[in-house]
């Protein structure tokens, strides 16, 4: 007899979970999205990481502590986030900028995350997290997109994007991600 056998299903279920992200919809087919399954020995990387932003970042952000020890506490976790170059050329003006042109000159500025980048970039990644929190909820594995999983992530060199969002993954009894203090 094997007790707790879900537990060994995480892996594919995370697996299965970055498949919905990586086949969401994208502006023009242009798919940019970055996606990454943490091995065990870079979640503690993680969390120092986030840990050591939460005490730069100063006061407001004792969050990022409280969620470092979300992500020691989980069962997986899940990068989803981009990286680009380009724009999908509609000249549009929702990146701030009258041109795509003028947008792709202008430098760029890196603080947790890297920009500016095309609108439409962003809102692919919103559709990839969305996609994701989906396929989440239909396996019945908790989750909880963040930020700050994503910032630490970048800031520990372990995913190379503009911008990502973390999304920790648990089959636990109860939800790690509800009642947070």
């Amino acid at each position: 007899m094997k007790l707790n056998p879900e537990s060994e299903t995480i892996e594919m279920l995370a697996k299965t979970i970055l498949v919905a992200a990586r086949t969401a919809p994208k502006a023009k087919g242009m798919d940019d999205i970055v996606t990454a399954l943490l091995e065990a020995e870079d979640i503690e990387t993680l969390a120092s990481s986030m840990e050591e932003m939460g005490e730069k970042k100063g006061e407001g952000f004792a969050f990022f502590k409280r969620d470092a020890q979300n992500v020691r506490n989980a069962d997986a976790i899940i990068l989803i986030g981009f990286k680009t170059d380009g724009t999908v050329g509609l000249n549009c003006g929702s990146c701030g900028f009258e041109s795509c042109k003028d947008m792709l000159e202008h430098s760029k500025v890196n603080v947790d995350f890297t920009g500016p980048n095309c609108s439409f970039k962003y809102i692919d990644m919103g559709i990839a997290l969305g996609s994701a929190a989906a396929k989440a909820k239909d396996l019945c594995v908790d989750n909880r997109i963040m930020y700050s999983v994503g910032a630490g992530a970048l800031a520990a060199g372990l995913l190379e994007a503009d911008i990502a969002c973390g999304m920790p993954l648990s089959i636990k009894g109860k939800n790690l991600f509800f009642d947070r203090k």
